[in-house]
């Protein structure tokens, strides 16, 4: 699964390779970093909290594919905008102030 962070037109890829068992720690660590050197200050959204609701939108598919992701989006995240793609894929947007703009962009490996 990759997981594509967005800011601006500034793109960080991190490959997520087992989306049952995500390191969050390393994952929210690398967007923090990443946010940092764009100057932007990500601290009032719940990336910690979004990221395995996505996975299990595309990953958890007991509902059928894709219909926990779109589950997810029809029941929101918080301060996120939420949208499915075509082909599993998840996209996350908020507002990171200042008329910045950040994604989160979520691609399954089938």
């Amino acid at each position: 699964m990759l997981l594509d962070v967005i800011i601006d037109k500034d793109s960080l890829p991190i490959q997520i390779p087992d989306p049952f068992h995500p390191d969050l720690d390393g994952i929210v660590g690398s967007i923090g970093r990443f946010a940092g050197e764009k100057g932007t200050d990500l601290s009032g959204l719940d990336i910690r909290g979004l990221i395995p609701e996505m996975i299990r939108g595309i990953a958890g598919c007991e509902s059928g594919c894709p219909a926990n992701a779109k589950g997810l989006v029809s029941k929101g995240f918080r301060s996120f905008d939420l949208e499915y793609i075509e082909g599993g894929i998840l996209s996350a947007r908020a507002s990171a102030g200042e008329d910045r703009c950040f994604y989160l962009k979520m691609f399954p490996d089938f």
